[in-house]
């Protein structure tokens, strides 16, 4: 990998992910937007996944995290000097993924979520329908529950760093996982087929 930018890509997996992502945004503080690429490298998969739990549309999470890039890439400082950098990244792409939500009409669910849970070989076919079980019962539950599990579980944030990315309490982000959870293991389980009522 030879892109400008690429080297906060390659740096150990043991460095913490949001010390990774600081020296990304660094770097194209230093050598300007063009370095972007391996901010995008290190984050993108993550970013839209994330915004996909907002969207429930890929394509539209796709297109929240490239204007996130585009905003970053120009004004890479906002980023780097906030106090913590991976959070305000993911702020940045929830409220862009909101205002995705608001001008569409309508929702476009996506069939198959499966390429952003995780990455899979063709033979692991019962691993595949199983993530596909997890995605379907994650798009039941109310974006309010599934953002929460999704930066709970993939992104290993604690409810602290969840409530200050979503600008809520603790305590709150607590009790959305929390009911969130219970919901999930009810729809895995095929205990809940109608609508999952919002709660917190």
């Amino acid at each position: 990998m030879t892109r400008r930018g690429a080297s906060c890509w390659l740096m150990s997996n043991s460095i913490p992910f949001s010390k990774r992502v600081f020296q990304c945004v660094d770097h194209m503080v230093v050598h300007g937007g063009d370095a972007v690429a391996g901010l995008i490298d290190l984050t993108s998969t993550r970013m839209v996944r994330f915004a996909t739990t907002i969207t429930r549309n890929q394509h539209d999470a796709e297109d929240a995290v490239q204007t996130v890039l585009v905003k970053v890439a120009e004004r890479p400082r906002l980023v780097r000097d906030a106090d913590q950098p991976w959070n305000y990244l993911l702020r940045m792409v929830r409220n862009e993924s909101l205002l995705i939500t608001r001008r569409k009409s309508r929702w476009s669910l996506v069939d198959n979520l499966t390429d952003l849970l995780t990455v899979r070989r063709v033979d692991e076919l019962e691993q595949e329908e199983t993530v596909r079980e997890v995605w379907r019962a994650l798009r039941k539950l109310p974006t309010e529950q599934s953002e929460v599990i999704v930066l709970k579980i993939w992104e290993q944030m604690t409810f602290l760093e969840i409530a200050d990315v979503l600008e809520i309490t603790p305590g709150t982000s607590a009790s959305r996982y929390r009911y969130g959870m219970q919901k999930m293991t009810q729809l895995l389980r095929g205990d809940v087929e109608s609508e999952v009522p919002t709660h917190g």
